[in-house]
């Protein structure tokens, strides 16, 4: 109980109630405005930190409110030495640990793009038809995360592989801190499995990138002049309803200068599906101004720091069945658990190792 107690003040020290309250304050003024609504960005923006502002101090009151009660349950079951409300409150403190620990993890978060939502790309490896069925895998993976922690997704754009799976897949994110979060996730995937695709049942290996951005806001200022960009439109391929597949509806954005190319096809309009794509390329340059940065704070240092290297986590289902982080060392022994979206742990682990990486460099 004494080191519950402990994490606890540990992170409301951390996040600073008093700020937090003054800035619901201070955004609900905004809402109230009568004006608010003259500038729907504003507007959107302000009504979204708004409701991501409340549910963070409700999930610390609620959790300081559980402490609480705990420390009166336990006091309970000590002076009347009854071994059934000894239990619960056992149990209580164990789902507390748990709480807190993500709380405390959340704290870590501090990066200037952490609170964001995410942007997910995850994009078919070595490993032929393998691979883009792992990248399928890794796809609903993340959006069972999603779905279980009751996170909004948007799927953005889906290119589907001949035989089976993905070529690629980019969907956003819709969280507090969901592209802190999931940062950790971008790198290198394996899988190791028997193949179902291999008719002699032989064990192949396959890849899958997972890329991770965080959502360009409007106070981001990136300009994308039209000069350039190169738009082509063509007809969406793949499973699709009425609007899909009739209509060249499907854009294909072009940045010329950096050659970047971002494709989006999931939307009814092609004015959807073009602004839909250039959010993603927003995004995509932000991302590539924020490492250009990086590296030239990088170029001033000594040591680098350490590299992601080129895989990050391994998925073996046969001959054993693990799940293992190469950075962190954290595994499960149930890889269905995981690739139905049982996240947590490794996320956790991950953001933890990156803010250890980080007090290093």
């Amino acid at each position: 109980m004494a080191d519950l107690r402990n994490t606890l003040e540990g992170v409301l020290a951390v996040v600073d109630v008093a700020a937090l309250r003054a800035t619901i304050e201070e955004l609900n003024e905004q809402a109230a405005a009568p004006d608010l609504w003259d500038d729907p960005g504003k507007a959107a923006e302000v009504t979204s930190r708004l409701s991501a502002s409340q549910a963070e101090l409700e999930r610390l009151e609620r959790a300081g409110a559980r402490v609480d009660d705990l420390e009166v349950l336990v006091e309970l079951a000590q002076a009347e030495d009854d071994a059934d409300t000894l239990a619960e409150a056992e149990k209580e403190l164990a789902a507390l640990q748990s709480l807190l620990g993500q709380l405390e993890v959340r704290t870590m978060l501090s990066g200037e793009y952490d609170p964001r939502d995410a942007v997910v790309t995850i994009r078919a490896g070595a490993g032929g038809v393998d691979a883009a069925d792992f990248a399928e895998m890794l796809m609903r993976m993340y959006l069972r995360w999603a779905e279980k922690h009751g996170f909004g997704t948007e799927v953005y754009d889906t290119s589907y592989a001949e035989e089976a799976g993905l070529k690629s897949a980019t969907f956003k994110v819709a969280a507090p801190y969901a592209y802190g979060t999931l940062s950790v996730e971008q790198g290198a995937h394996r899988l190791v499995r028997i193949s179902p695709f291999d008719n002699q049942g032989r064990r192949q290996t396959s890849f899958a990138e997972v890329e991770v951005l965080p959502v360009v806001q409007e106070a981001d200022h990136i300009e994308v002049p039209e000069k350039d960009l190169r738009v082509d439109v063509y007809r969406s391929s793949g499973p699709g309803g009425q609007s899909v597949n009739t209509t060249d509806s499907a854009v294909r954005l072009t940045h010329v200068p950096t050659g970047i190319v971002v494709t989006c096809q999931n939307e009814k309009s092609q004015l959807q599906n073009k602004e839909a794509a250039m959010r993603v390329l927003q995004a995509k340059l932000l991302e590539r101004a924020r490492r250009e940065r990086q590296a030239e704070l990088d170029a001033l240092k000594s040591d680098t720091g350490a590299s992601w290297g080129n895989q990050m986590r391994s998925y073996v289902l046969h001959p054993y069945q693990m799940v293992k982080d190469l950075r962190t060392e954290f595994e499960v022994n149930n890889p269905d658990a995981v690739l139905d979206g049982d996240l947590d742990g490794f996320l956790d682990a991950g953001i933890r190792w990156r803010r250890r990486q980080d007090a290093t460099v």
